[in-house]
């Protein structure tokens, strides 16, 4: 299968690649635009793969994308491409929507187009079997939790901030295109990501790069938000039985089952490093700054085979082990940090 990989220079769309190119067959045509938090550093060991093929642009470019299509026959597409960090859409929401909302509109136009998609039939005309689009999601779009239960994915979409919202618009977008046209889309709803190649603007490797650093690490708010965590490494696994085995039409979440307050994963990152917790520094909390994450899996484990399979503790002391084996990357990464 030729798969059209969107966003495969950035943290997760990069560590699919490698999965993928380990666990699958498959040509991974990998098309990035290389903004800030994207970088062929994340790609060094696969560079020059026979089954990966790098295109630097924008998934905006309909005339970039019906070049490839048509070039490699592209039989599934995997839209991990997305601007993500909440902090940068409440300072320029513009961008968010352009990469979020436009890109994956440009993405589905062509690939309805070359799927030759029959709007009266609803199907494809072309490859019949096995031709699927995953819109790559974030649990964010269900908005904030109370203090008890779990999204499922009947859970109405709730979006508080600039970038949950441009995720709800496309996600909106491409179960419309779905419904109307018969587009083989599912898509995927995942809680926070953690792991090794992890641009330093997010909570995690900030934290951690600020610690060696001996700065003080800004907490927004009391620190008592809570997320749930997955492992990336996880989180693709789950991808990829959902491009084997997921049904058209339908929403998987994807959780670690790993809720953390982000005070309590401060604590354990400079507990790790041997750092003191005077390095917290309690900050204004961030506007629109949801509460509580918290993901239903029941449905994805109990239709498609997954569960989450690297324990949270072990998953970040191996996450903080990497990050301070490669001061150099983080070094290199960390020059357009917002903090």
């Amino acid at each position: 299968m030729n798969i059209l990989v969107t966003g495969g220079a950035g943290f997760i769309g990069s560590t699919f690649i490698k999965y993928a190119l380990k666990n699958r067959n498959d040509m991974l045509i990998n098309l990035d635009s290389l903004t800030y938090a994207g970088s062929m550093r994340n790609l060094e060991e696969v560079a020059d793969h026979p089954r990966h093929r790098f295109i630097h642009g924008d998934i905006r470019d309909g005339v970039l994308l019906d070049d490839i299509f048509q070039r490699y026959g592209i039989q599934a597409v995997i839209n991990f491409a997305a601007e993500s960090h909440v902090d940068r859409s409440i300072i320029d929401p513009a961008i968010f929507i352009g990469t979020n909302v436009i890109g994956t509109h440009s993405l589905l136009e062509a690939a309805k187009r070359h799927w030759k998609l029959d709007p009266l039939s609803k199907q494809c005309q072309d490859y019949k079997s096995g031709v699927k689009y995953i819109q790559i999601s974030t649990d964010e779009v269900y908005g904030s939790l109370g203090q008890y239960g779990y999204f499922t994915e009947t859970t109405n979409l709730s979006p508080n901030s600039p970038y949950s919202a441009s995720k709800a618009a496309a996600d909106l977008l491409v179960n419309a295109y779905h419904q109307t046209f018969g587009f083989p889309a599912v898509i995927t709803r995942c809680s926070n990501n953690y792991g090794p190649y992890q641009f330093p603007e997010k909570l995690i490797p900030l934290m951690i790069h600020k610690a060696l650093r001996e700065e003080k690490l800004p907490l927004y708010g009391d620190g008592k938000n809570r997320r749930d965590w997955i492992h990336v490494e996880d989180h693709c696994r789950a991808i990829d039985i959902v491009l084997e085995k997921g049904k058209i039409g339908e929403v998987y979440n994807i959780g670690g089952n790993h809720e953390r307050e982000n005070h309590e994963i401060i604590q354990q990152i400079l507990a790790l490093l041997g750092k003191k917790e005077s390095l917290i520094e309690f900050v204004e909390d961030r506007l629109g700054h949801d509460r509580r994450y918290a993901m239903d899996i029941t449905k994805i484990r109990s239709e498609l085979g997954w569960t989450p399979s690297i324990p949270f503790d072990e998953g970040l002391r191996s996450t903080v082990e990497w990050y301070v084996n490669h001061s150099e990357w983080v070094e290199a990464m960390s020059r357009e940090t917002v903090t």
